[in-house]
């Protein structure tokens, strides 16, 4: 039997009541035959997960049934692959439980209802949804174990985990599914994600590649995109971004496409392109509500401040999302409106509060906020956690650096905001905080062409920091005219290196990049390879599968049926 992570409660004794916060009130669950709920149940269990409401390859999509209900729009979505709508996955979460309240031995619609509301919980910023999905998908179990074919479920516990940001349950509950169904694609994107939590970009690419060739189409457009931001490939990840948008068929599909396009052209220093496409995707879903997070984000660049608060107040009445909680604080802040401020950012740790007791991991929202406007030592506790349980993406080396340094560390954070930026990402904010932690240690060259990048790859990253980053670079100055006053050539006696003496660090900056679990540009106490001095890796991992840019990948991910 496979080892399982540890997410396993006792199973429920009675059906699943819809109960908790929501943001749209399910209507009533509609009938449906004892036969199509059957197969329907029977299709979509496999696949209700990882971001979407995925099902059957497209050639073998249904026909559409004229001027469906939310619920008939929700297995029309599954049929083609799309996401579906928060009300029309509301509405199928309300149907799967009217079904299993009469067929409570019915292991694929338990599965369903489990993944609808890790879909819910993520999309709506729900946390309550979490524990509702756990003991679905469990109950699901109870009928039908994994090791007897419902691999389903266990693909949603995988996604449940990547919700919860437990990256490493999540990592193990795909390779388990991975290990028995290498050609199911419903479990890639759990892996995608699960890879990219812990910094694994090699691994990310990887099964990124293998979506899209097992799938095709619009999702692992979508996914292929991603992949290529990550890895710094910005014209690659918006030509592919534009082609998934073209190519979307649902309102819902059309939204997250469009959204991802504004948060490119966002991530570019371009927030007026990025207004407009989060407007695109708003007009096509007015329920998408991060998309309407990014056009408060977006027209406060604009310096249409009244609006984007506006904007930032419907965002987080509706979606309790913790970051958008701290944004609209620092908003605030930023206007002088101190007071405002404050309340958003008690707000904020009771939301917090809530998240970790429904299992949920913050740590990454609540260490950004400490490290700014808290306490710098408890944010560098929460990521050298994160660190050392091997969670060690791009945005925890960012974060372990920016509080090291504002804890008053400096030289132990440097190599962690290297780590950051050299990542491949093109993020203003890594390059202001590194350029901040090398001014600091009187790295004045340096320091300047970090707060230069920043400042040249997107002038309004932050409403705080941003006006900051102009403030430190001003205060450098213009570096020295000319070059060094006297340059000599080499002297032909200089001495020998001397080789360095054995240690328990092996391999250094420049070792095998496979083993990034031990590596990973430092160990799980918090030191990088070499010792805390030493420089971090200069190469991103995930860089090659697929080819140069533009081509494998891209192509597979294509290549819709």
């Amino acid at each position: 039997m496979d080892a399982k992570p540890q997410q396993n409660p006792e199973p429920p004794a009675s059906p699943l009541p819809p109960e908790g916060a929501t943001a749209v009130s399910p209507p009533p669950p509609p009938m449906r035959t004892t036969l199509r709920r059957a197969a329907f149940g029977a299709v979509a269990a496999a696949v209700l997960v990882a971001g979407a409401l995925v099902a059957v390859p497209d050639e073998e999509e249904p026909a559409a049934t004229p001027a469906p209900g939310p619920v008939g729009r929700a297995e029309a979505a599954a049929a083609a692959g799309s996401p579906a709508s928060l009300s029309d996955l509301t509405a199928l979460i309300g149907d799967r439980q009217k079904w299993v309240e009469t067929h409570p031995s019915d292991a694929p619609a338990w599965a369903v209802l489990g993944a609808a509301y890790v879909q819910w919980g993520s999309r709506a910023a729900d946390a309550s949804s979490f524990p509702r999905a756990e003991k679905a998908l469990q109950r699901s179990l109870a009928a039908q174990p994994g090791e007897r074919g419902n691999t389903q479920a266990w693909t949603g516990l995988g996604a449940l985990a990547n919700a919860r940001h437990d990256y490493v349950a999540a990592k193990k509950w795909g390779e388990t599914v991975r290990a028995r169904q290498p050609k199911s694609w419903t479990v890639y994107p759990v892996l995608i994600d699960a890879y990219t939590g812990l910094g694994d970009q090699e691994a990310a690419a990887k099964a990124t590649e293998t979506f899209g060739t097992l799938r095709g189409g619009v999702a692992a457009l979508g996914r292929t995109s991603d992949m290529y931001r990550a890895q710094g490939w910005r014209e690659d990840a918006l030509a592919t971004a534009q082609e998934a948008a073209d190519r979307a068929r649902t309102p819902a599909e059309k939204a997250d496409a469009l959204h991802r396009l504004g948060d490119l052209a966002w991530e570019r220093g371009e927030p007026a392109e990025a207004l407009a496409q989060y407007e695109g995707a708003l007009r096509t879903d007015r329920g998408h509500l991060v998309s309407r997070a990014g056009r408060a984000r977006a027209l406060a660049a604009l310096d249409r401040t009244d609006e984007a608060l506006a904007d930032y107040l419907t965002v987080t009445a509706k979606l309790p999302d913790p970051r958008y909680v701290l944004e609209l604080g620092e908003l605030y802040e930023a206007s002088g409106l101190d007071g405002d401020a404050r309340t958003q950012y008690a707000k904020l740790r009771e939301l917090l509060g809530t998240a970790k007791a429904a299992g949920v991991n913050e740590s990454l929202t609540e260490a950004r906020f400490e490290a700014d406007h808290g306490d710098p030592e408890a944010a560098v506790e929460l990521m050298e956690k994160e660190w050392a349980e091997l969670r060690r993406s791009a945005e925890v080396a960012d974060a372990l650096g920016w509080a090291l340094h504002r804890a008053g560390r400096t030289e132990e954070g440097v190599q962690y905001a290297e780590r950051a930026l050299e990542s491949g990402v093109r993020n203003a904010s890594y390059a202001y905080h590194l350029g901040v932690i090398e001014s600091a240690l009187g790295q004045d060259g340096p320091a300047r062409s970090r707060l230069e990048e920043a400042l040249r790859t997107n002038p309004d990253f932050s409403p705080l920091a941003a006006p900051l980053a102009e403030e430190a670079l001003e205060s450098l100055g213009e570096p020295d005219p000319g070059g060094p006053a006297e340059v000599r050539p080499p002297s032909s006696q200089a001495a020998a290196p001397v080789a360095p003496e054995p240690s328990g660090t092996a391999g250094g900056a420049g070792g095998e990049r496979g083993a990034a679990s031990e590596e990973g540009g430092g160990s799980p106490d918090g030191t990088a390879p070499g010792g805390p001095g030493a420089a971090a890796p200069s190469a991103a991992p995930g860089r090659t599968p697929g080819g140069e840019p533009g081509t494998g990948v891209k192509a597979a991910a294509a290549a819709a049926p």
